[in-house]
């Protein structure tokens, strides 16, 4: 297996992490007697030779041995190398339905990276190139593989056989020869993604593949592969699809469940590697997750389908199918705008299951939700007042019952956060937390100003602990709290960790409280000179409405010397201060012409609030509109312009009929992504009713 290894100059090569020496050290592990030096060693191949999907000349290197490991007969865990090879090879490229390697919609795995390392400068491409060249030229390999006596590895082969085997009729015959004579239930499962993959990869010349999946489809076929053949035909050949898909669906799902068998998969060990994490906390019926995710995927934007097969799961008699149903919920609500208030509710009836995984599925759901968890509010409340599955007093997170009955702005969370903030220790959601519960948290006010006089002046985490606590005063708008902000403004070394954040965050609550904070006005005057400066201008002009005082500061911010986000928070100060600011004109309409959109987007909306005048304003929304995360921004503005903003109308009334988020990208997601999009929806149809 290892013929020449030691020919290999590894020391010249590189991985993620610099020298690829320790390469060889990897591949012999992935041949050990022991199973967890095996995981450890395919978790460091993934960590540093394939680090995030890239491909180095190391990994370029390791190829012929990986190949003759996967072929060595015998050897556990090949299964594994299989699909690092298919990784590898098709490493730049993803499926051509869209999926990317090691993410899903629902959201499970983000796969989202900073990248970095050889692997993504120049060379990175041919690398690539030279990766997918380098795994075809082995994939005979592969037809081998798909009689092999390990399931692991004949479960694997499928799609890499149909990627990268270069004659692919005979890779087709023998995908439909082996679903005649294969006998393990999930190696058939992975037969049948193949031809799915075949057909999206061979278009016209897919068409057998389409036909067999077809065929799949109906009796006397059990309903586990079934499924399978809707879902692979769904992202295909939506065409070929039954009429009465979700019933049909529905029925064979809740049939598979009362078949289900355990799992014949060998026990794995749990060492503490990516690799054991993931496999720990993979769902309870891993397969039907799978086929549920496939059809999910493949059905995309028809919502009304997925919402229909969404109820249909979440009303399953087993617990893994319910939980099941749970998550690909996420990816639906994420990536997807639709009137989710039954399928809502629906989850809120699985907080009630006795069944932890099950009530853990459903709350992280509901968290992420904001307003739209409203249906599900009534079991929430129940589940807090319970105490099931709270965590105690002073623990470091809030706990997750409370966190989505809060953001969805329902009053009585106010009650337990109190009990919170009460506590030995106030965890730092809970401030940002109080601030989508509106007027209804107007009681916890004291308590947030009792914990903010106990904050350290000088600790590693004064920030850490005054920012939400600050966020939730000033969402309040507490002014009684002004003598306990003052003392951080006035008490905190000037090496304090992140004091500009700080002092940034102490003005900002300042500005929120508005006259009522008078007594902070030296102070804030004496704020205008620094690092600060933009910032306490603009709390001075909220609490004295002085904008003789701080006009000058903040035209001095427009300078083309400073940094673009000092411009962009001086531009957004000059526009909350009005027709006053009328002297700033000139240099906002410059920044009309910045190569930053942020930049761009700020100096636009102040020109509106100060001069009214939209002509110099709407071709920089128009312009911006193409940037899904300023959309808000310009929303926003075209609020306040009535039917000034109707030129780009035409922007608006498009988005309202997008059927996806405008922040939806794959295998990746924000946690305040349905928030923010639920809010530019309700800002678009503000604008239309006013313009």
């Amino acid at each position: 297996m290892f013929r020449g290894i030691d020919e290999v100059d590894w020391a010249s090569l590189e991985h993620a992490y610099g020298s690829a020496a320790d390469v060889p050290e990897l591949l012999r592990g992935l041949a050990s007697p022991l199973p967890h030096e095996r995981e450890a060693a395919l978790d460091g191949m993934y960590g540093a030779v394939h680090h995030q999907g890239d491909v180095y000349d190391s990994t370029l290197a390791s190829v012929p041995f990986l190949f003759a490991l996967a072929g060595h007969a015998g050897l556990p865990d090949r299964g594994g190398i299989v699909e690092l090879l298919a990784s590898i090879g098709g490493s730049g490229h993803g499926d051509v339905f869209g999926e990317t390697p090691g993410g899903g919609e629902d959201g499970e795995h983000d796969a989202d990276g900073d990248g970095g390392g050889p692997g993504t400068e120049d060379s990175g491409n041919d690398n690539r190139a030279m990766a997918r060249a380098a795994v075809r030229s082995g994939a005979a390999v592969f037809l081998d593989l798909v009689t092999d006596g390990d399931p692991e590895v004949r479960r694997a082969v499928p799609s890499a056989l149909v990627r990268f085997h270069g004659e692919p009729p005979r890779a087709l015959a023998l995908l439909s020869e082996r679903l005649r004579d294969e006998q393990e239930d999930g190696v058939r499962l992975a037969l049948v993604e193949g031809l799915g993959l075949f057909a999206r990869l061979y278009g016209g010349s897919g068409a057998p593949a389409v036909d067999c999946l077809v065929s799949l489809c109906g009796p006397p076929h059990d309903p586990g592969l079934r499924l399978a053949a809707l879902g692979q035909l769904a992202s295909c050949a939506l065409d070929r699809l039954p009429a009465d898909l979700v019933p049909t669906v529905v029925a064979l799902l809740h049939t598979r469940s009362q078949r289900i068998r355990p799992s014949r998969e060998p026990v794995r060990t749990s060492s503490d590697t990516l690799i054991g994490s993931l496999r720990r906390i993979r769902p309870a019926d891993e397969e039907g997750a799978q086929l549920l995710r496939t059809l999910h995927k493949a059905l995309g934007a028809r919502t009304a389908d997925r919402i229909a097969l969404l109820e249909g799961q979440l009303s399953g008699r087993t617990t893994a199918d319910r939980c099941n149903a749970v998550w690909m919920s996420a990816g639906l609500f994420r990536e997807w705008r639709g009137a989710y208030e039954e399928p809502v509710a629906l989850i809120g009836e699985q907080l009630g299951s006795d069944e932890a995984r099950l009530r853990c599925a459903a709350v992280s759901v509901l968290e992420f939700l904001f307003t739209l968890a409203a249906p599900a509010a009534d079991r929430l409340a129940a589940l807090v007042e319970s105490r099931t599955d709270s965590r105690g007093r002073g623990s470091a997170t809030l706990h997750r019952p409370l966190k989505a009955l809060a953001r969805c702005g329902d009053a009585r969370a106010v009650p337990a956060l109190a009990e919170v903030l009460r506590g030995p220790a106030v965890p730092n959601e809970t401030g940002y937390t109080i601030g989508f519960l509106g007027a209804a948290a107007a009681p916890l006010a004291p308590l947030l100003r009792e914990r903010l006089a106990e904050v350290p002046l000088g600790s590693v985490d004064t920030y850490d602990r005054a920012a939400p606590l600050l966020s939730g005063l000033g969402a309040l708008r507490h002014a009684a709290a002004v003598p306990e902000v003052l003392r951080l403004l006035h008490g905190t070394p000037r090496e304090l960790r992140l004091r500009d954040a700080l002092v940034k965050a102490l003005a900002g609550t300042l500005a929120a409280f508005g006259p009522g904070a008078c007594e902070a006005v030296p102070t804030l005057r004496g704020l205008l000179t620094g690092g600060n400066a933009v910032a306490a201008a603009d709390a001075l002009r909220s609490v004295e409405g002085d904008v003789e005082a701080v006009l000058p500061v903040l035209l001095g911010a427009l300078g083309p010397e400073r940094d673009t986000g000092i411009r962009r928070a001086a531009a957004e100060a000059l526009g909350r201060t009005g027709p006053a600011a009328a002297p700033a004109l000139p240099a906002l309409l410059r920044l009309t012409g910045s190569g930053d959109v942020w930049e761009r987007t700020a100096a636009a909306c102040a020109l509106w609030d100060i001069a009214g005048d939209p002509e110099p304003v709407l071709p920089v929304f128009r312009e911006a509109w193409r940037n899904p995360y300023t959309r808000g921004t310009v929303t926003a503005c075209l609020v306040r312009m009535d039917d000034a903003g109707a030129p780009v109308h035409d922007l608006i009334r498009t988005e309202l009929t997008s059927p996806r988020r405008h922040r939806a990208r794959p295998g990746g997601h924000g946690s305040h992504d349905v928030l923010d999009d639920e809010r530019l929806l309700r800002d678009c149809r503000t604008v239309l009713r006013s313009g």
